[in-house]
């Protein structure tokens, strides 16, 4: 449930007294049960005051108690310390299949005695398989033979239930318990955190605070962790100001959770004060600040951090090099990837399976498939995020035969697919065409692997449709589907429509879009477009309207290119560079040595990131200018890397197929619709995009 978090800024720092109340309620009506007030009674007994009275219901006389679920049985029952004995021992050696196989002998004959120390040791086994059937076998166990534990197991049975996901039951045995210590509440808490369930989190953390006015730094940093789940930067606040009055402000796990809450609640600045004042800022701590600001998007402000962490001789970890791979993939930087890549193997991570599969995903985006493969196969363990990395490369750069051939390996060593499996494969047959082995796997999601298709997988077929001129068949698929449409899936059709010149059909797809979007701005230019190739003048004076009165503009597109670690960016007619005139001189070379291949600028577009100043500037577009100056810049054997902020143009992927020829270079283009590998006078994406 999203919470807008205007609701809660009016919440003061003020309010909160030195005792560290919390005087903050959800005023949500969805959320009316969930107060945050201290006016509550105690829950010593919470529910000891629920009683039947036979006087009151006027049924029939009241039954004797029931004992408690944990209450000492009345017969006597033998001991078995051989086998207690033996489960203990097999626990403590991790043989936690073994230990409840002998487990089912006390089941069987249900009449031994296990004591506390057998009992933590089966708790153990459970937590370890994450086995809800042991759990409940161990507990019933547990209440048939009428044993009762003392308070440390019964924090150990709840904490099992807890990491098992048998939060339901938890909670019920959590209310029943007739005392509750510190770590019960703090068992329970963390388990709804780690659950998702935030508010009742909250909700639980105060009435503790009721009872015990205390906390610790790993309790602090558990509800913390809740905030951040809302994006209540608000009630972070307030958890941050109590924080620092019990002494908890230096703690360095409050201190790296406080880090990650401001960030994930957009706070970077907050989040970078936090990280100043660590009087010992440890791995996780930069790791934080660094995922921090690659999470709103400042790129080179973390790779900056990166650097400031390696020259303080901090130990880097596998999630280090892992997130500064996916900014080198956002960056498109191969020089910064490849030195990240050689710390993994300094540091004794180049076998890890999160740090490998991020370099798998790095190299098969930007066009380095063979050493992305190279990667893969010196994996000693493979999870299904590498088998779906190394599909979706194939695909990205137009190799589904490929990408079919590796899903079908994955098949054959028992990994079972999931949704994104089937999403990188189905998008792999639609960029190369392939069009009944992607009918095929599309077909078998339900049939064989018991997936249901989503939206998603929807729109790779959809596109398949599109890539043929099916577009009759694509719109039933699209009227037929299980669900109502999505944004992608009018997206495909309306790409199909563009390709093969549908104007009646693209112009009521992009008015859906306009339906579904109405303040995204790309929409109006699509619908702009359409009116105007399709005739309708009235219709595209009134989208011109509307733009203007909106006060809606199109941003210039902007191209980077990655050169010795030194990113550069290119504006279409763009003369602020250093190099501006050798720039254009060479630019005015390759459109010569093209224009003998054939290349003649297009004078019209249908793509919706076109602005009337670069359609009058075909000759300077920022792409140009970006492969212009990375020609000059790096030698004859290197590919160019690059990422646009718009989708491509048709005249640029037109030319840039050419300047491949004529350069015999090859070009990856990162565009904000897909990736594009341009070689040999083609392109991955076979000219649809």
């Amino acid at each position: 449930m999203e919470l807008p978090l205007s609701r809660y800024q009016n919440v003061s720092l003020d309010q909160i007294q030195c005792t560290c109340r919390f005087p903050f309620s959800f005023p949500d009506p969805e959320l009316s049960g969930y107060c945050f007030s201290f006016s509550r009674r105690k829950w010593r007994h919470p529910f000891s005051r629920v009683k039947c009275s036979s006087a009151e219901q006027e049924l029939r006389p009241r039954p004797k108690p029931k004992p408690s679920r944990f209450d000492v049985g009345t017969g006597t029952r033998k001991r078995n310390p051989g086998i207690c004995s033996q489960i203990e021992k097999l626990v403590l050696h991790k043989r936690y299949p073994e230990a409840l196989e002998l487990f089912e002998i006390l089941e069987y004959e249900g009449r031994f005695e296990v004591g506390s120390s057998t009992y933590d040791a089966l708790v153990s086994a459970c937590i370890g398989l994450r086995s809800v059937r042991a759990v409940k076998r161990v507990f019933n166990y547990m209440v048939s033979t009428g044993f009762e534990p003392e308070s440390y197991l019964r924090n150990r049975v709840l904490l099992m239930h807890v990491k098992c996901g048998m939060m339901i039951d938890a909670r019920k045995m959590f209310d029943e318990m007739p005392e509750r210590d510190f770590v019960s509440w703090t068992t329970m808490i963390a388990g709804l955190v780690d659950s998702g369930d935030y508010v009742e989190a909250l909700q639980l953390f105060l009435a503790m605070w009721e009872e015990y006015s205390d906390g610790e730094s790993r309790l602090f940093a558990t509800v913390i962790r809740a905030s951040a789940g809302l994006g209540l930067v608000s009630v972070g606040r307030q958890l941050h100001s109590c924080a620092l009055k019990m002494g908890l402000g230096e703690d360095i796990f409050v201190s790296c959770t406080l880090i990650d809450m401001y960030s994930k609640c957009g706070s970077i600045e907050d989040a970078q004060f936090v990280f100043d004042e660590m009087p010992k800022k440890t791995t996780v701590g930069w790791n934080s600040i660094i995922a921090g600001y690659a999470l709103h998007g400042y790129s080179e402000e973390a790779l900056c951090m990166y650097y400031q962490m390696r020259d303080a001789g901090v130990k880097m970890d596998h999630f280090t090099f892992s997130i500064i791979l996916r900014i080198c993939t956002r960056l498109a930087s191969i020089a910064h990837a490849k030195e990240a890549h050689a710390g993994l193997i300094r540091h004794g991570f180049g076998l890890d399976i999160v740090a490998s599969t991020t370099l798998v995903d790095f190299y098969s985006k930007w066009g380095r498939v063979e050493d992305a493969r190279r990667v893969f196969d010196r994996m000693p363990e493979k999870n299904v995020i590498s088998w779906n990395a190394l599909i979706a490369g194939y695909g990205n750069h137009g190799c589904g035969e490929e990408a079919v051939e590796v899903f079908e390996l994955m098949i054959r060593e028992g990994m079972k697919p999931n949704h994104v499996t089937f999403l990188a494969v189905l998008s792999a047959c639609s960029y190369s065409g392939l069009s009944e082995l992607g009918w095929e796997i599309f077909q078998s999601m339900t049939r064989e692997y018991n997936t249901k298709p989503r939206p998603m997988h929807y729109t790779c077929m959809i596109e398949l449709l599109g890539r043929e001129g099916s577009l009759d068949e694509a719109f039933a698929l699209i009227r037929s589907a299980p669900f109502k449409p999505t944004v992608n899936m009018w997206a495909a059709l309306l790409t199909a429509c563009r390709v093969h010149q549908n104007f009646e059909l693209g112009r009521f797809a992009a008015e859906k879009l306009y339906g579904m979007e109405p303040e995204k701005l790309s929409n109006y230019i699509v619908l702009l477009n359409i009116y105007n190739s399709s005739g309708k003048t009235k219709e595209a004076a009134e989208v011109v309207h509307t733009l203007k009165r909106k006060g809606l503009k199109m941003l210039l597109a902007c191209t980077w290119i990655e050169i010795n670690k030194q990113s550069h960016a290119f504006l279409s007619g763009d003369k602020s560079h250093a190099q501006t005139e050798e720039i254009y001189q060479k630019l005015e070379t390759l459109m010569l040595e093209i224009s003998k291949r054939g290349y003649v600028p297009e004078d019209k577009h249908m793509l919706p990131d076109v602005d009337e100043r670069e359609a009058q500037l075909p000759f300077y577009h920022s792409e140009k200018l970006a492969i212009a100056f990375g020609l000059i810049n790096t030698p004859e054997w290197m590919p160019l890397q690059m990422v646009q902020s718009h989708r491509i143009c048709n005249d640029c992927h037109n030319a840039i197929k050419l300047i491949t020829l004529a350069t015999r270079r090859e070009i990856v283009f990162r565009d904000a619709s897909r990736f594009h590998h341009f070689k040999d006078g083609s392109c991955s994406c076979g000219d649809y995009w």
